[in-house]
């Protein structure tokens, strides 16, 4: 999903649409979800994908930059007594990790915004520099 995300965003740089890319740059820049999950995929019949998983299966954190929520999920086979409990550190260290991205994406749009308002104003100045310049009137015949 990502990497579709991350296409989309070149596509509309390409076609020269920066609103919208930008647009589309802070909606995903908002929040991040970190899933660990267990498949039990040598079992047959068993879960496949992680839409199928059980919940005792899954850790997930969900991070919000805006809001400043961290959520994190741990399903029971991942606690102490569990058969996945070695995965909790795992996960939580993608969770630092995680941090670390959205620091990352935050300096990366900061400058992003830097560069947009350094071309609006350039173009602003164009235009008024355009208005200024004397028209001459067209030739008499």
């Amino acid at each position: 999903m990502a990497n579709k995300a991350s296409q989309d965003f070149r596509d509309k740089l390409a076609g020269n649409n920066i609103a919208e890319a930008l647009q589309m740059a802070l909606s995903e820049a908002i929040e991040l979800k970190i899933v660990t999950w267990v498949s039990d995929s040598d079992v047959p019949n068993s879960q496949s994908t992680i839409e199928d998983a059980a919940p005792s299966s899954i850790m997930r954190t969900r991070i919000n930059i805006v809001d400043g929520d961290i959520e994190t999920e741990i399903g029971s086979k991942f606690l102490s007594d569990g058969p996945y409990a070695e995965l909790k550190d795992f996960h939580m260290q993608q969770v630092g990790e995680g941090r670390t991205i959205i620091r990352q994406n935050l300096e990366s749009l900061k400058d992003l915004f830097g560069i947009l308002i350094n071309v609006a104003r350039a173009s602003q100045q164009q235009k008024l520099q355009g208005s200024n310049q004397p028209h001459s009137l067209p030739p008499s015949s």
